[in-house]
């Protein structure tokens, strides 16, 4: 064994890959989630470019960092650690936790359901798990309240005109947009597309449209763009775009919150209804409208969102003084032109 090493447990969620360190983090400053989330994004990022930049990780995944949970109801905490940042709350990386933490027995497991609750830079989340033989069926995960910022918000682009925009938090803020704004549908031939239109989209967004959540102040950008489309049978077809330029593989959970609180915002869906939200290679997760409440001045929707994952194996992560990458690296062939952006 190395004296310095990461723990890691290898999970996806309907394809997108949100790896847990199951042990071995140093612990990160701050008396919160939130905190700790601040002090990885403004003062010491050295453990987020370790696990998600090359040579160890690569852009199309997550890695989420276990921590002691602060707040008194919760069995456990967690923050996401992207490549571009530390953020706040992912559907389908809080499905991988619970599912995580229920297989390998850190949380014990009780058939048929399990309720777990996890602490998190953006609030509490309780997860309620269906269980059999040891394995976790599927998990449901109460997600904080979310609510609409702004309707019909207009975008102004040099590329395609006028583009309309839903500004909604489901987590963290999401624009939503309608696929057919940009010329495209949302299938797997035109992924490199939806991400470039989706990263572009972003940069107009953050010079145009300004947010905060009511009661998080800190919680004030547009995180990702969705974009969206209707389907036939009635669910709804997702492409979160994520820096530096992918897409999500799942159906995006607090992006699939977001849209709930749009449509629970126009009338479209009433308290106990729910919706199918498809990703771009098909995966599920079903989104049901739970409950009203307020945040702040706005209304809110209560969603909950019900997916499953999949443990699919373990890593371990030696941290050598002598490697000559400790902060990683990045390449324009995957990173494009941000690439110079980084620090």
């Amino acid at each position: 064994m190395w004296k310095n090493s990461l723990d890691i447990l290898q999970v996806h969620c309907q394809g997108e890959i949100g790896k847990v360190i199951m042990g071995g983090a140093p612990p990160i400053p701050g008396a919160t989630l939130l905190d700790q989330m601040n002090h990885i994004n403004t003062v010491d990022d050295s453990l987020r470019r370790f696990v998600t930049f090359e040579p160890r990780a690569h852009v199309a995944m997550s890695m989420n960092l276990l921590v002691p949970p602060v707040h008194p109801d919760a069995d456990a905490g967690f923050i996401v650690l992207q490549a571009d940042r530390a953020h706040p709350m992912s559907g389908s990386n809080c499905i991988c936790v619970v599912t995580a933490l229920l297989e390998t027995g850190r949380v014990k497991m009780r058939e048929p359901e399990t309720v777990v609750r996890i602490d998190t830079p953006a609030g509490l989340i309780t997860a309620r798990a269906r269980c059999k033989d040891g394995r976790c069926l599927s998990v449901s995960l109460d997600n904080v309240p979310c609510f609409v910022e702004a309707q019909d918000q207009m975008i102004r682009t040099p590329r395609w005109g006028t583009i309309i925009a839903d500004i909604a938090f489901g987590g963290v803020f999401y624009a939503l947009v309608d696929a057919k704004q940009v010329g495209l549908e949302i299938t797997p031939a035109n992924a490199r597309d939806l991400a470039e239109a989706g990263i572009e989209l972003k940069a107009h967004i953050a010079r145009q449209v300004s947010v905060a959540h009511p009661v998080i102040p800190a919680l004030n950008d547009v995180a990702y763009v969705m974009f969206r489309q209707q389907e036939a049978d009635g669910a709804l077809r997702t492409c979160t775009t994520l820096k530096p330029g992918r897409v999500d593989r799942s159906p995006c959970g607090t992006g699939s919150s977001a849209n709930l609180a749009v449509a629970h915002a126009r009338g479209e869906i009433r308290i106990g209804d729910k919706r199918t939200s498809r990703s771009i290679i098909g995966g599920e997760f079903v989104a049901e409208a739970i409950g009203e409440t307020t945040v702040g001045n706005r209304k809110a929707v209560l969603p909950r969102i019900t997916g499953q994952a999949w443990i699919y194996g373990r890593e371990e992560l030696r941290m050598d003084a002598g490697d000559p990458f400790p902060r990683g690296f990045a390449l324009s062939d995957s990173w494009g032109s941000q690439v110079g952006e980084l620090g």
